[in-house]
C-alpha cells in the first residue's frame, strides 16, 4: 500500500463503466479467476504516464449486483452506487483490504468521503 499515500493528486481521470451480469462475470473470471459477477472491479492505469498523465484507471460496476446488494442490505441504491464508486477509486489509488489493518484504513477513507457527500456509514449494521 505504499503507493496509496503518494497517489493522491489534484487532478485525475477515471473511466467508469457499467456492465450487465454476464460481462461482470466474464471480467471477474478473466482478471481475478473468480467465476461470478462481482459488484466492482478496478483496473489501475499502468505505463501510460507519458500519454495520459491524469488517467488513474478504470472502474467497472455490475449494475444487477449493485442493485441486488442495495436491496438486500436495505440501502438507498444511489448511496450504494456512490460507495462502490468510492471503493473502486480507492483501489485505483493503491488501497486494498487484504488484511485487517489495510481494510480498516480503506473503510475509514470510505466513511470520510461518503460522509462529506451526506451518505451514512455503509458498514454500520
Amino acid at each position: 500500500m505504499a503507493r496509496a499515500a503518494a497517489a493522491f493528486r489534484a487532478r485525475v481521470e477515471v473511466t467508469l463503466r457499467v456492465v450487465d451480469e454476464d460481462e461482470g462475470r466474464a471480467l471477474n473470471r478473466q482478471w481475478r479467476e473468480r467465476d461470478y459477477a462481482t459488484n466492482v472491479l478496478s483496473f489501475p492505469a499502468e505505463g501510460l504516464a507519458d500519454i495520459a498523465p491524469d488517467l488513474l484507471g478504470d472502474i467497472v460496476l455490475c449494475a444487477p449486483v449493485v442493485d441486488a446488494e442495495a436491496d438486500a442490505q436495505g440501502k438507498q441504491a444511489s448511496h450504494h452506487w456512490a460507495h462502490l464508486t468510492v471503493h473502486g477509486v480507492l483501489h485505483l489509488l493503491g488501497f486494498d483490504h487484504q488484511d485487517d489493518e489495510d481494510a480498516t484504513l480503506m473503510e475509514q477513507h470510505e466513511r470520510t468521503i461518503l460522509a462529506a457527500m451526506g451518505i451514512a456509514d455503509p458498514y454500520r449494521a
